[in-house]
């Protein structure tokens, strides 16, 4: 996930919104900021819980950036010693994190109708290739 591109935005700018919001870190870490703020260490582990994979420094930094970029996180760096940066988000943020939980909600309540739906497809298609 990179923090810009042109070629993308001038393409199809609603497209690249909707990667950012919906890539898998990105996700994750819209639904987090939902409870509360965070610090980059809380919810980089926030994040893994989810995941069940830890997202890299790197990976979470290219991440916030990106979303932080289209309006979504707002980043509160404070003038102490040691630096204390908070992430949070905007109300752009919130309407956008609001509708990936709805869509997170959703996959969780229709998982057993979505695994069902897999398993007779795949059935189908066994049937199929042994009688070709």
């Amino acid at each position: 996930m990179k923090v810009s591109n042109k070629v993308g935005e001038a393409l199809c700018p609603q497209r690249l919104v909707l990667e950012h919001v919906t890539s898998r870190w990105g996700t994750l870490v819209l639904i987090e900021l939902l409870d509360r703020s965070y610090r980059f260490g809380e919810l980089r582990r926030a994040v893994g819980r989810w995941g069940g994979r830890e997202v890299s420094e790197k990976m979470l930094t290219q991440t916030l950036q990106t979303l932080e970029r289209d309006g979504l996180v707002h980043r509160d760096a404070k003038p102490v010693i040691p630096p204390r940066v908070d992430y949070s988000l905007t109300g752009l943020g919130r309407e956008a994190a609001e509708q990936v939980r709805a869509l997170a909600v959703w996959t969780e309540d229709r998982l057993e109708q979505v695994e069902k739906a897999r398993r007779a497809y795949d059935e189908v298609r066994e049937t199929r290739s042994r009688t070709s």
